[in-house]
């Protein structure tokens, strides 16, 4: 039996340092998003609409004729959620249908679907059962399609991607026990042995997991100053990995709140053998190839967020029609109504963001790092939000779940299903508040480019004057910018008709949120990243512009396109409506708040000074840790991995 795998002892300048280090920090192409959130609303990045060119959206259009009669006739979401499981002859129809390779270049017996087809694919199939929306998900944009098409060598794309693309289910192993988004902790190890790593450690919430043939593994390769001399440097580092290996034991199928047919568990690597040909990329590489991967991986989860939206648009709109309450429907009564226009407004901006970063990502011409993160973030709190407000519009029946309404006699309508399965989104992928930090640190990213030594505690004084210099230099050319704009003539963006209001708005907004940004740096420099509600604020801001932005921008094409044109204005027209009161409550919020105070209370419920308020109900109980403990030996229970046909 191996040592206990032995945590690293990290600091938090030097988590900082990890998290840094994987950034990519380069802009080589331009990024709308980036922008807006420095002041500069560049519409000619995103208007005209980008389209997809004629022979992907014929091959994409055939596979959604498919994919849906599909879904239609042997998908049983209602059997998925009562089984807690996806039924073997559903992921057999799957693999023969060609989903897994919707991603992978026909070349290796893909489908080759551009990213715009991919994701409305996943809102297709989300519809169905969220858990096969997760699943095909999770195999193809996370998994080890995706790393290895973008930094695979040749003979790892020949061997893999065709097994992929027809028969072999793939997953993503990088959180642990106790790491969750500070990777610099991580304890799964990869020693070299030879032409081989041998890897130990536990994996949780491994995603497709208990059914998965193949492996992204994450772990940490021991440094050292004899294999340096090697340019072997060590580090986190990626791994192909048969799921079959020996010493591969997936130990517990997780349960879920929601999802309940997701396929994931908890897996544990005792000394298994990987060989060194299976690594993908170079040592230290493996946090920047995952994080590389999410930029357009994370795309897939708005995708399936989009597609709720349209389906509680549906629910709600037959719904209200025919429910009567005092005298009408209860569509037609204002407190109801004003919900159905949230509904059917977002569910627009939602398919316009999503459709917007996806051709963006297939153009290929900006950098949308920013722009997936937004439609994430966006997206799952959106979603959320017209999904309880389903609830809300069908009451008690909102509330009963889909097998209660059908032995009842009625239509099996699964909103609660939905709120629960919707729930995870917020936390998947980087959670809402990691989102907000991620944004925010690529938002001042410019600022500390040019200024950051001036800020840093660590730099000489000869650093910091040469920050100074250069910082002086930047803010001279983009002040003045920040000042006036087109967003101030009344005949600005005229084409646009009606919601030219709105762009002039986003355009006299991005450089009110850029001039916040500012002011805020100078006020805390160094104690800038501590404000984490104030960066979070700064974000939802640039989120709903971003938002807004896509709206107008699509309400535009389906005007030039003669499709829906005016119904799409008036959506885009309501929805910027919406956002902009969101937004002048946020910008209100960024000064006046109760931060400090909030500040003061969590001190004293992490110091126990409020337990008295916990008095008067029945003791949780001890039942275990709160965490457990990933360093005890292998399992000698059960291998709950279950193959598929």
């Amino acid at each position: 039996m191996s040592a206990p795998t032995q945590r690293p002892k990290v600091t938090a300048h030097e988590a900082r340092q990890t998290a840094e280090a994987a950034r990519e920090r380069d802009w080589h192409k331009p990024s709308f998003a980036k922008e807006l959130f420095l002041g500069r609303f560049r519409l000619d990045l995103v208007h005209p609409h980008p389209l997809p060119a004629e022979e992907d959206a014929r091959r994409g259009e055939a596979f959604l004729a498919a994919l849906r009669a599909f879904c239609e006739t042997r998908i049983d979401g209602a059997r998925i959620e009562r089984e807690a499981r996806i039924p073997d002859e559903t992921l057999t129809g799957l693999k023969e249908l060609g989903a897994l390779g919707m991603k992978i270049d026909r070349r290796y017996g893909g489908l080759g679907l551009t990213q715009l087809y991919y994701n409305r694919a996943l809102a297709l199939v989300g519809s169905a059962s969220p858990a096969v929306g997760a699943l095909l998900s999770a195999h193809q944009s996370i998994g080890v399609p995706q790393p290895l098409k973008m930094f695979g060598t040749q003979e790892q794309k020949d061997a893999f991607l065709p097994r992929l693309a027809r028969t072999d289910i793939s997953a993503f192993l990088l959180t642990e026990p106790d790491v969750g988004s500070d990777p610099a902790r991580l304890a799964t190890t990869a020693v070299p042995d030879g032409d081989a790593y041998v890897l130990d450690g536990v994996k949780l919430w491994t995603t497709n997991g208990v059914v998965a043939d193949l492996l992204v593994v994450m772990a940490r390769v021991p440094a050292s100053e004899e294999r340096a001399a090697e340019g072997h440097r060590g580090g986190i580092t990626a791994f192909v990995v048969e799921a079959d290996s020996p010493g591969i034991t997936v130990e517990h199928r997780n349960a879920f709140m929601g999802l309940r047919g997701l396929e994931n568990g908890v897996t544990r690597l005792h000394s298994v053998r990987v060989p060194a040909a299976n690594r993908i990329g170079p040592e230290g590489a493996g946090l920047k190839i995952a994080l590389t991967t999410l930029n357009t991986g994370r795309l897939s989860l708005p995708a399936v967020c989009a597609g709720a939206g349209k389906w509680c648009l549906r629910i709600a709109r037959e719904w209200s029609g025919v429910r009567e309450q005092w005298g009408g429907p209860v569509g037609r009564h204002e407190a109801v109504g004003t919900k159905i226009s949230f509904i059917a407004a977002t569910a627009f901006a939602l398919e316009a963001v999503v459709d917007l970063a996806s051709q963006m990502a297939d153009e290929d011409r900006n950098d949308i790092r920013i722009e997936a993160a937004l439609a994430k973030l966006y997206g799952s709190e959106m979603a959320w939000l017209i999904a309880d407000e389903l609830v809300q519009i069908r009451g008690g029946r909102g509330y009963e779940t889909a097998d209660s309404l059908a032995a009842r006699g009625e239509r099996a309508v699964p909103a609660e299903q939905l709120l629960r399965d919707l729930r995870i989104n917020r936390i998947f992928e980087g959670s809402t508040e990691i989102m907000h930090l991620l944004i925010a640190r690529e938002a001042v990213d410019a600022h500390l480019s040019v200024a950051g030594d001036l800020i840093d505690p660590g730099k000489s004084l000869s650093d910091k004057a040469k920050a100074g210099v250069r910082a002086g230099g930047f803010y001279a050319r983009w002040l003045p910018g920040l000042v006036t704009g087109p967003g101030q003539l009344p005949r600005s963006y005229g084409e646009f008709g009606e919601l030219a209001g709105h762009l002039r708005y986003i355009e006299r907004t991005s450089r009110k949120l850029a001039r916040s940004t500012f002011y805020a740096m100078s006020r805390w420099q160094g104690r800038m990243e501590l404000k984490q509600a104030f960066l979070g604020r700064i974000v939802d801001i640039g989120a709903e512009l971003f938002a807004m932005s896509a709206a107008c921008v699509r309400a535009e094409l389906l005007r030039t396109t003669g499709d829906h044109g005016r119904e799409a204005y008036q959506l885009a027209d309501a929805f910027c409506h919406q956002a902009r009161l969101r937004i002048e409550e946020l910008f209100g919020r960024l000064w006046s708040n109760t931060d400090d105070l909030d500040r003061r209370v969590v001190d004293g419920v992490l110091a126990g000074r409020y337990t008295w308020l916990e008095q008067g109900i029945v003791d949780p109980g001890d039942d275990g840790p709160w965490i457990a403990d990933a360093t005890r030996g292998p399992s000698t229970g059960e291998d709950v991995h279950r193959r598929v046909p």
